[in-house]
């Protein structure tokens, strides 16, 4: 007999699309995500949350792991908070690059123009700190280790990034290392890492971002 829980399946019917409908498509999402910048210089103009809760819940749709969907979305408005983390980021940031980063890091870094100051931590009106869950509590009480975590919490960042940017806000991805005074600040459980915090709100009128490019689709895809 086999001990474990048949599988519940239902049925699910994906449109099919003309050729033309979707090349379309694609090529709209395409041109909307390669507009996608990382901002740092953000207004304090209030978001609605709505909009915010939206985007989560469409991150919560993330394939994951077993589905165990390990990720926590924390979202952080209260102003005293905010100046915490930056408080914390920016000391982390300021001995990374003072003394952790090497020298060809930090020239990697240059053209961007960043360092060790954060002031878009405390500007944007948002800040959501995403948690990767290790473990968790199954049905018999007992502590399992969640699988696939690290890779299942990425795709749902890219899939949050992608509904923020949808919805006309900016964002930045912020990985302070180490990031423990996340956990601490927020008072989280330690089943749960920090796995990026991200700054959210719309872009200041006079908001600029490094002349970057990306790299062409020869250098990114190999079909064999």
């Amino acid at each position: 007999m086999n001990k474990f829980p048949a599988p519940v399946l239902i049925s699910h019917t994906i449109p099919r699309l003309t050729h033309d409908e979707q090349r379309a498509r694609v090529e709209s999402f395409y041109n909307s995500m390669n507009a996608r910048r990382t901002v740092r210089d953000f207004s304090s103009e209030d978001v609605p949350l709505e909009l915010i809760e939206q985007a989560v819940a469409t991150a919560g749709t993330a394939p994951s792991g077993a589905n165990l969907q390990p990720w926590r979305f924390v979202v952080i408005k209260d102003r005293e908070i905010k100046h915490r983390i930056r408080i914390a980021a920016e000391a982390e940031e300021r001995e990374s690059y003072e003394h952790r980063m090497p020298e060809r890091w930090l020239r990697r870094l240059a053209p961007l123009g960043t360092d060790w100051r954060k002031p878009f931590l405390e500007i944007a009106p948002y800040l959501i700190v995403v948690f990767q869950l290790n473990f968790f509590t199954n049905e018999d009480g007992e502590r399992e280790p969640t699988y696939y975590a690290g890779e299942s919490t990425g795709i749902a960042v890219g899939l949050l990034l992608t509904a923020l940017h949808t919805a006309g806000l900016a964002t930045l991805t912020h990985t302070p290392s180490p990031m423990r005074f996340l956990s601490d600040i927020l008072n989280r459980p330690k089943e749960e890492k920090p796995f990026v915090l991200i700054p959210v709100g719309y872009a200041a009128k006079n908001a600029r971002v490094p002349d970057i490019k990306r790299k062409a689709i020869d250098e990114i895809m190999q079909i064999v």
